[in-house]
Parts: C-alpha cells; sequence; structure tokens
C-alpha cells in the first residue's frame, strides 16, 4: 500500500495559510497593504480581543470589481504582476495573490466593495475558503473587509496566540510603522472602540512622526537627506538621548515598503556608535528611494525582506550620512529638575516672587492704588468723603475730626477744612504709590530683561569657540565632576567619560594613520575556530596584519596568535579575539580599522582617569582642551555623556525665586 497521497485542497490552503497568516497583524498587514496598493487616501483599521475575534479594515480605494471578486479569493490571483519577469520590478506592496485566500481559509470573512464605475456594491461572505453569499448592496466607493474568529477552524494554531492585549500591541505597532511610511494616507486605528492613533494624510514626515510618537520625539530628531546616482535617501533620526533597549523606534523603507534589513540596521546603529549606549537602539525614520532593479523584494512570504546587489554603496552611505548629520549638531543634553520639558516652561511668564515679609507690603500697596484710583475719580466729581472711608485707608488713620496731624512738623494739628485736608493728603499718597509703580516697574523691566537674554543665551555652547573662553571653572563635585559656569547655564563635566573620549580619538587616530606598533607574546594564543570564524581569518588577513596582528595557520582548525597591537595593555585573550570575529561581516567592510573598535573602547576606559580621582584645576584644563579638539567630544566610547548642562532658568525655578 502506497504512503504517499495527495493532500485535498482545503488541507492545502490551510498549510499555505500558515506562511503568510501568522497572527491577527499579519492579516493586518496584507489587507492594509492592499488598500494602499488601491490607491487609498484614508484608511481605517478596527480591532477587538487584539484581532483574534474582530478586524475590520475600512478604505476609499479604487475597489473590486463585481467580476473579479470570486476569483480575488483563488490561491495565486493577483492584480500586481502577469509574469516572472515582472517578479524582478515589483513596484506594488502585495503581489503574491496568497493574502485574501490564506485569511478566508482560517477565518470567516465578509467583503463589501464597490469600484468608481458601479452603481452598486458586492457583499461577498467566505468561511473557512467555502462561499457563503454573494449579493448586490448599497455602500459607497471602497472596501470594507471584516475579518471574524481568525483560526476558528485551526484551533491548534489559535492556542499558540498570545493574549489579546499583546497581539493587538503587534497590530498597533505596524500601524504606526505603515503610517510612517505612507505619509500621504491618513490612518485611523480604532482599538476596542477607543482611538488610539489617527494621522493627517498631508504628506509631511514631521507631523506623522507627532502623531505616532508624540511632541518630545518628535522635537528631538534632525533631517537627514543622502543623495548619489543609485538611490536617494531622506527622511529624519534622532538625537542619541532618544534611544531605546530594542529596535522598535528603527523605521526604514524602501520605496515606501517598510522592511527589516540587517544591513540597514548595522548601518545605522554603525553611525551612532560611541554616540549611544551600548545595547541601546537609535529612532530612524526614512525611506531608501531605489531603482526597483537594484532590490530583490521577493525573499520571504511576508515581503519584510529585502536583498540590495550593491550592498557596500548602501552601507556606506547610510552609516556615513548619520554620522555627518549628528556631526553638526550640539549633542550636549539639557536636563532639568522638573518634569516639565524645559522649553515648554520657558514659555511661561516669568514672575518675581516677593519675600514672605514684603507680602502684607505688597498688598497694601495694591488696595491703595484701587482705592486711590477711586479717590481721584470721586474727587474729580467733588464728592466729599466720610470719616469712615478715609479711616480705612490706613493712611488718613490719625484724622481727628475737625483737625489733622502734620507730619511734616509734628505740630499739633492745625484747623482745616475736610474737603481740603482730604485733597492735600491724596496728593501725597499719589505721589508715593507713583513712586512704588515705577520701582515695581522697574523691576519687572529687569525680569523681563533677565529673561530675554536667557533666551539668547540659550543655544550658547561650552563648545563654541566664541564663548568658551568666557567660562568659570566652579570647583569639582565628588571627585566626579567638574562643574562649569557659563553665562546663564552651568554645565557638569564627567571627567572619567570625556577622559574616555579624548583616550578613545587618539588610539583610533594612531590605527588610523597606521602608527600601532605591534608586541610578540612571550607565549602564542593557541585559538580553535568554525569554518565560518576560519573563512573571516582568511578574508581579513590583510587587515589583521596592518593593525598589528601576526596570526599563522596552526593545525586543521586552529590559529596561533604570536603578536598583538600595542594599544593592548594586558595580553590579549582568545575570548576578545572571537569576539572581534564575531563582530566582523562576510558580506561588506565600511572601515577595516572599525573591526576592533569596541576593543579600543575597552582600553580607552581601563586606561582613563577613574571616578572619584582628585584632578586639579590645571589638569581639568588640559582634559578640556583636549576635549575641545574631538570632533564628538559630547559622549564616551561607550555612548555615555560627557557632559549635560541646565539652565539658571530651572536652578531659579526650583529655588522658588522665580514661576
Amino acid at each position: 500500500m502506497s504512503g504517499i497521497r495527495l493532500l485535498d485542497q482545503n488541507t492545502i490552503n490551510k498549510i499555505a495559510a500558515g506562511e503568510v497568516v501568522e497572527r491577527p497583524a499579519s492579516v493586518v498587514k496584507e489587507l492594509v497593504e492592499n488598500s494602499i496598493d488601491a490607491n487609498a487616501s484614508a484608511i481605517t483599521v478596527e480591532i477587538k480581543e487584539g484581532g483574534i475575534s474582530f478586524i475590520r479594515i475600512t478604505d476609499n480605494g479604487v475597489g473590486i470589481s463585481k467580476e473579479d471578486i470570486q476569483t480575488a479569493f483563488i490561491r495565486h490571483s493577483t492584480s500586481k504582476i502577469k509574469n516572472i519577469e515582472d517578479l524582478l520590478t515589483v513596484s506594488s506592496l502585495g503581489f503574491r495573490g496568497e493574502a485574501l485566500a490564506s485569511i478566508a481559509a482560517v477565518s470567516q470573512v465578509e467583503v463589501i466593495t464597490k469600484t468608481y464605475d458601479d452603481i452598486t456594491g458586492i457583499r461577498y461572505v467566505i468561511e473557512g475558503g467555502k462561499e457563503i453569499s454573494n449579493e448586490e448592496i448599497g455602500c459607497p466607493e471602497g472596501t470594507t473587509i471584516i475579518i471574524k474568529n481568525l483560526f476558528y477552524n485551526t484551533p491548534a494554531r489559535r492556542k499558540f496566540l498570545k493574549k489579546p492585549a499583546t497581539e493587538g500591541s503587534y497590530i498597533s505597532e505596524l500601524i504606526n510603522k505603515l503610517a510612517l511610511g505612507n505619509i500621504g494616507i491618513s490612518f485611523k486605528f480604532i482599538y476596542n472602540n477607543t482611538i488610539k492613533l489617527h494621522t493627517s494624510g498631508n504628506n509631511i514626515l514631521k507631523d506623522c512622526i507627532f502623531s505616532i510618537y508624540g511632541k518630545d520625539i518628535a522635537k528631538s530628531i534632525i533631517p537627514i537627506t543622502i543623495n548619489n546616482d543609485k538611490f536617494k535617501i531622506s527622511g529624519f533620526i534622532g538625537k542619541p538621548q532618544i534611544n531605546r533597549a530594542n529596535r522598535n523606534y528603527e523605521n526604514y523603507y524602501i520605496n515606501g515598503r517598510y522592511i527589516k534589513s540587517k544591513l540597514v540596521m548595522k548601518a545605522i546603529e554603525e553611525g551612532y556608535k560611541t554616540k549611544i549606549m551600548v545595547h541601546k537602539y537609535p529612532f530612524t525614520a526614512f525611506n531608501i528611494n531605489i531603482d526597483q532593479e537594484l532590490i530583490d523584494v521577493n525573499v520571504h512570504p511576508t515581503k519584510m525582506e529585502v536583498r540590495f546587489n550593491n550592498e557596500e554603496i548602501v552601507y556606506d552611505s547610510i552609516n556615513k550620512g548619520i554620522y555627518e548629520a549628528l556631526r553638526n549638531i550640539d549633542l550636549i543634553p539639557e536636563v532639568s529638575l522638573n518634569n516639565k520639558n524645559t522649553k515648554e516652561t520657558k514659555k511661561e511668564v516669568l514672575k518675581d516672587i516677593p519675600e514672605p515679609f514684603e507680602k502684607n507690603r505688597l498688598s497694601n500697596i495694591k488696595i491703595n492704588n484701587i482705592k486711590e484710583e477711586k479717590n481721584r475719580y470721586d474727587n474729580k466729581n467733588n464728592i466729599v468723603k466720610e470719616k469712615p472711608q478715609m479711616q480705612e485707608s490706613g493712611i488718613l488713620n490719625n484724622y481727628n475730626k475737625n483737625n489733622i496731624v502734620d507730619r511734616e512738623t509734628n505740630n499739633s494739628t492745625i484747623p482745616r477744612t475736610f474737603v481740603n485736608n482730604s485733597e492735600i493728603m491724596n496728593k501725597k499718597v499719589i505721589n508715593t504709590l507713583n513712586a512704588q509703580k515705577e520701582k515695581q516697574d522697574t523691576n519687572k523691566k529687569v525680569i523681563n530683561q533677565d529673561k530675554n537674554e536667557q533666551i539668547e543665551l540659550l543655544d550658547s555652547s561650552l563648545l563654541d569657540n566664541k564663548t568658551v573662553k568666557n567660562h568659570k571653572v566652579i570647583g569639582q563635585l565628588f571627585n566626579t565632576y567638574w562643574i562649569i559656569e557659563l553665562e546663564n547655564k552651568f554645565y557638569m563635566i564627567d571627567q572619567h567619560a570625556a577622559h574616555e573620549r579624548v583616550l578613545y580619538e587618539k588610539l583610533l587616530s594612531k590605527l588610523n594613520n597606521s602608527e600601532v606598533m605591534s608586541q610578540g607574546l612571550l607565549q602564542p594564543i593557541i585559538i580553535q575556530v568554525s569554518i565560518r570564524e576560519k573563512q573571516l581569518i582568511t578574508d581579513y588577513m590583510q587587515v589583521f596584519d596592518e593593525l598589528g596582528f601576526e596570526i599563522e595557520e596552526f593545525g586543521k582548525d586552529a590559529y596561533a596568535i604570536r603578536s598583538v597591537p600595542y594599544i593592548f595593555s594586558k595580553s590579549l585573550s582568545e575570548e576578545q579575539f572571537i569576539e572581534i570575529l564575531d563582530n566582523l561581516d562576510e558580506h561588506y567592510d565600511s572601515n577595516k580599522y572599525e573591526i576592533i573598535r569596541h576593543d579600543i573602547a575597552t582600553m580607552a576606559c581601563k586606561a582613563a582617569v577613574k571616578a572619584h580621582d582628585k584632578m586639579s584645576v590645571l589638569e581639568y584644563h588640559k582634559l578640556f582642551d583636549e576635549l575641545l579638539e574631538l570632533e564628538n567630544p559630547y559622549t564616551c566610547p561607550h555612548g555615555r555623556p560627557t557632559i549635560i548642562s541646565m539652565t539658571r532658568y530651572e536652578l531659579e525655578k526650583k529655588f522658588k525665586r522665580i514661576q
């Protein structure tokens, strides 16, 4: 009896669905990409229970014609390509013709669609791959697809789904990335009847970033533009302080298609090297416009991966583009004692806060101001004051029924009429109040002037050659941080991080200028290598020679390291050399000296002055002068900041001197 049999079509469809429909997010991806290909300008995605029980995708695209609705759910039916040659130049997001058939095989699907030319639309229902109904219906142009009970007929697949909240987060993240790649489309994402995202679709990338990530990210990004004869890159990258412990903030697109690429990922992270902490990853949002013939997107069923036929050019362009963009901006992070954003706080009106013992006096002045205005109005209209009102003022409390004390002569009272006395005293009050008001105006002017000066000097940098001479060394804090005053800011410099950066740059300069000396080892290091590691050593042997390594074969799968660069203060270990090999890549090499960058950073760290080491002011000045000469004085080789700043404004707010 034969053990080989032909599977039925239903089983085949479910197996095929497993390649495309992995989870609810896979369904949303395929359907939203179809909406984008249908030239939609507005797409709404609604899910419930993480998309497991309900997904609805609505667009205003071209729709599906009545004649094509049934064909659309047959495997390998598509309008995107016609033959095998078209796969080489695919410009649409979807093209395999597997999405609708795969989704329909494992869920209950309802489609409501109408084209521009048709008078009525179509309602088409298909469950588990079987057609349930096909009828005409009145509906707007475009397409709405409702997916219910995903994997209802494949319980083995359903039980491996995660919690609804987790599955929903995958969809949310996906919509964010699709929106960033299609800024001309308005995206709305509704999760359990709550609108989580709504982009404008105004074709402005920064607005889209603001809608998705908020103002803190949007105000901390810098533009990046790269042009050459092969491709064009445009978008934004984040300042190093905007980072995550995972790569969720790394968004990059090929011709508007969100993709994942180890090559692009490595180029991005290399561009941020030493400017961002180890195991932290930056924010990026840029698009690579490239000729379709130079890439292959037909690599994986989900179309998330691409291959470039000019890997080295792409890698170098992204790496150097990011490096140049970051080199041209001030990367000193400004810290705040408050939770509020510093720049937001600066928009508030500064008000001088009086000392506690001044409050009563100023309160009386305010009351007298009001009453003085009232007195002037009453005098103008010849209204005679009554005694109780005079006493309330607190100024004429020495008034006698028919007499008043002459304060200037301190003599006995002189008989006068009530009106005359009132007029004389009012003049004195007016003069007093005018003097006090003038003083208050002067104070306000000084405060406002100080505020304006602070705002003007806000961008004054400690590392600016025009202002650096004016900085004042306040002293050393905790034998680790140097406090520097410059105009309306003060800075704190981490002596260890600063010295690390100085030593690192010196060592790197020696490497680049071939000034590295080699030292022989009394006992050679014998390392066992894999096939891949052996190939890497062969490929990079010339580079190792130039860096001061002396390596020779030592048996079948072993090498002997007899000399190492002099920059290693201690003998190189087998683990260190294997780590160098692990950081290599057989496909491309931007800078041959980058292969031991991590080891150089470690060397610099070990040799640098430590925290808690007492430094003299003279030693600080020498370190600071060396720091100023560097291209990147802002971070140590591991990405920690060397300098942070705080404004005088923030400090005075904390001490309640202003509000």
